[in-house]
């Protein structure tokens, strides 16, 4: 598949994400996602408000969902978004449930192979159980813990080769990459980048990074969309 953009939208109001994502589309990003934190902070109302904005976009709610996969799945794609994500060390019913409501909704289901032990196997697993695309994640807290024990911190890019190689379905890798590793992520074979804490957002206190983000959204959407 072509390369696409997405960018997350980890901020806790709706406001501010409002004119984060307008500015961010005008730039050339494809996906809006409501990231963790927004949907903590203004849940359905947030996504929907999103919807009502930007009509035509595809939104991603970045739901983390471990149980009560067909409820919270339904909830979202009535609210407006386009994909939800689920954890792959949720209960394999739990992947299932959401699986079954995006066919019910005709909605795509990511699946999070964050925390897994093996995480290869956790992409495939995800690919095995109907998922329609795989989020390789390093989370936020493990890289930041690791850092601070002194040891290198891990990187999506680590296995990334591996992960790609698993499985048929389209890969996004995350956690902590650089602009330039996340601007080279399609030439590793995963095609959708994300960009977000702490690439475009205040990785520490969650809000808009400071700087003319929109002249730099603008290079970075063009070097990935023309690889």
């Amino acid at each position: 598949m072509k390369p696409i953009v997405q960018i997350s939208l980890d901020l806790t109001n709706i406001d501010e994400a409002l004119e984060t994502a307008a500015m961010a589309l005008r730039a050339g990003v494809d996906w809006l996602e409501a990231g963790t934190p927004l949907i903590l902070a203004e849940g359905l109302h947030g996504v929907r408000k999103l919807r009502e904005a930007f009509p035509d976009t595809p939104i991603v709610a970045d739901l983390k969902t471990m149980d009560g996969g067909y409820l919270e799945a339904e909830m979202m794609a009535k609210a407006g978004a386009t994909h939800v994500v689920v954890m792959a060390r949720a209960h394999e019913e739990t992947i299932k449930c959401v699986v079954k409501a995006g066919k019910d909704y005709g909605i795509g289901v990511m699946g999070d192979n964050l925390g897994c032990p093996d995480m290869v196997a956790g992409a495939k697993f995800l690919e095995d159980l109907g998922c329609d695309y795989v989020i390789h994640h390093i989370g936020y807290d493990e890289r930041r813990g690791i850092a601070a024990a002194g040891r290198p911190m891990p990187s999506p890019l680590d296995q990334l080769k591996e992960v790609v190689a698993a499985v048929k379905i389209p890969v996004q890798a995350v956690g902590g990459l650089s602009l330039e590793q996340a601007i080279r992520c399609p030439k590793l074979g995963a095609p959708l980048v994300v960009l977000g804490a702490p690439l475009t957002i205040d990785a520490d206190a969650f809000k808009t990074a400071d700087g003319d983000l929109e002249a730099s959204l603008r290079k970075i959407c063009a070097a990935i969309h023309d690889q």
